[in-house]
């Protein structure tokens, strides 16, 4: 049910509670008393007015009182009835004269049951009132449920997605449907998604390219150099002149010089991803809950207790790191992923197991090394760093990080460092 049709329900609902309210309020109770049977009581006392007791009554259902010219009670058909004009009047029941010989001798007062049946109205009332409120109440609940689920699900979806995307972790795709208020836009965003993966993809490939150009070049300048300090000193040992010495020295150092130059530059293009920075504090264990709930994407990872105790770490690092262990696993395994915990004497190890094919044992020793990607890439995108910068991080906060392969799936295993 849309949400149009369910508050057009609701309205109706509303609208005829109200409607059957107002009509039960203005529908006068029935005071008629049955003229029948009121001639009937009336004869039969007439006719037995000196022993009103000794009449037969048995075919009377009406109650009722009979009363003499001086207001006593001559005969009453049960207890609790009105015995005097004045009640009579106040609750509504009719009064009849009694004539005997054509002269009056008393009153009869009949018993009308309006109380009971004004009580009976209200007592509808209330029902009609009760039952629009509990169908107005459903209504709602059923309608908050599906604002739930049709508007505040896809909401939270599209938060976590935009999350996701701030943070990098571009291979987790945006699931589309087009029967929720964000459908028109899901496509997009996960078009958007693509794009950005495809263009740091890109950027990854280019600054590869750059960084082997540079330690190319390097390599190729270095050759040319050494053959001019080979040259400087060949002539050194033959030159004589004491100007021509001075220079030849100078040749030699400046070509030493570039030399050394060229070599920073050589291995900064090699070590230039060393330069992250890692801030290593005390931390209490409980940080690893809010590290495992942001990579918890889509609610795959299944976390047991996480021991208390002071860990060395840098916070923001260590969300890298399993930013970037957890990604891997949903990109190359597709599972749900189970994260235990355990205590040794300096350490305290994280083991994160996915249930995929794992890796060959060949390419397990390789994992670790830059640029390096595996035989299961298989057309995903990556740069072949996630897991080198993420040895590198371990290691900066003097922990480790292990993998191997399982007989049911592959498992990481970070070792963090206990104060």
């Amino acid at each position: 049910m849309k949400a149009k049709e369910m508050l057009l329900t609701m309205l109706v609902v509303l609208i005829t509670g109200i409607l059957l309210s107002v009509r039960m309020i203005q529908t006068p109770v029935n005071t008629d008393v049955d003229m029948v049977m009121a001639n009937k009581v009336l004869k039969t006392v007439e006719s037995h007015w000196e022993q009103p007791q000794q009449a037969d009554y048995s075919g009377i259902t009406q109650k009722f009182v009979v009363l003499d010219q001086n207001g006593s009670v001559r005969y009453q058909s049960a207890a609790g009835l009105p015995v005097s004009i004045n009640e009579a009047i106040r609750h509504r029941d009719p009064v009849l004269d009694v004539q005997v010989d054509g002269k009056l001798a008393g009153k009869l007062i009949l018993r009308d049951d309006f109380g009971t049946q004004l009580q009976r109205g209200k007592e509808q009332l209330m029902a009609v009132v009760w039952v629009t409120f509990t169908v107005l109440i459903v209504l709602g609940v059923l309608y908050a449920i599906f604002l739930h689920r049709v508007v505040i699900t896809p909401f939270r979806k599209l938060q976590r997605f935009a999350l996701n995307v701030a943070r990098g972790n571009l291979d987790i795709p945006l699931s589309m449907d087009t029967n929720n208020p964000f459908g028109a836009f899901t496509e997009s965003f996960d078009i958007m998604r693509e794009e950005l993966a495809a263009a740091r993809e890109s950027e990854y490939e280019a600054n590869r390219s750059k960084k082997e150009l540079v330690a190319s070049l390097s390599h190729d300048v270095k050759t040319p150099v050494a053959s001019i300090k080979a040259v400087s000193e060949l002539l050194l040992l033959r030159a004589e002149d004491e100007k021509m010495i001075r220079q030849l020295n100078m040749i030699y150092s400046k070509a030493e010089q570039i030399d050394l130059l060229v070599t920073d530059m050589f291995h900064a293009t090699l070590e230039e991803l060393k330069e992250l920075k890692v801030n290593v504090a005390e931390e209490y264990s409980r940080v690893l809950q809010e590290i495992i709930a942001n990579v918890n994407y889509d609610g795959q990872i299944v976390c047991e207790r996480i021991p208390d105790c002071l860990i060395l770490t840098d916070v923001v690092r260590l969300q890298q790191v399993f930013d970037n262990v957890v990604s891997n696993s949903y990109k190359y395994a597709g599972t749900a992923i189970h994260i235990s915990s355990s205590i040794t004497p300096s350490h305290l190890q994280i083991e994160i197991k996915d249930y995929g094919n794992g890796v060959s044992p060949d390419e397990l020793p390789l994992l670790f090394n830059k640029f390096y990607r595996g035989n299961n890439i298989a057309g995903r995108s990556g740069a072949g760093l996630g897991l080198f910068i993420s040895k590198y991080l371990m290691q900066s906060m003097q922990g480790e990080i292990e993998c191997h392969n399982r007989d049911d799936g592959f498992s990481v295993t970070l070792c963090i460092r206990l104060v």
